[in-house]
């Protein structure tokens, strides 16, 4: 899959199962990385047929207990032999969820750089 960043905003690298819903019809799928305007998922390559560009999607991030409710449009799809990756901006979802969205990538983008820092004062030293 490639390399070109096609978000506007920073994203994290992570791993979690969410449903992505087409048609109703719920689909497994494990989030790759995120961002606070989207989401790249992976689902093992089956075929299946996609009408429009719009999915529901459901899941809960790590260490949260909030349920996440979203509506989203298939930016980018890329395929392998083995998965089927999507690129998903959100669309839709409420006010509290993007905050909460927001705020965990804020986090974790900075608990990452103050790591990265971290390091990079140790191997100053040494």
């Amino acid at each position: 899959m490639g390399t070109v960043n096609r978000r506007a905003s920073s994203r994290i690298a992570m791993q979690m199962f969410l449903n992505e819903y087409v048609k109703d019809k719920a689909h497994r799928c494990m989030a790759v990385n995120l961002s606070p305007s989207g989401i790249f998922l992976n689902r093992l390559l089956t075929p299946f047929q996609r009408e429009n560009q719009v999915v529901g999607l459901e899941f809960e991030l790590p260490g949260t207990s909030e349920v996440i409710w979203a509506r989203g449009e298939i930016r980018y799809d890329a395929l392998d032999k083995y998965f089927h990756g999507t690129g998903v901006e959100f669309t839709g979802m409420a006010r509290a969820h993007e905050r909460l969205i927001r705020d965990y990538v804020l986090e974790k983008r900075e608990r990452s750089l103050r790591k990265l820092l971290a390091r990079i004062r140790r191997n100053r030293l040494h």
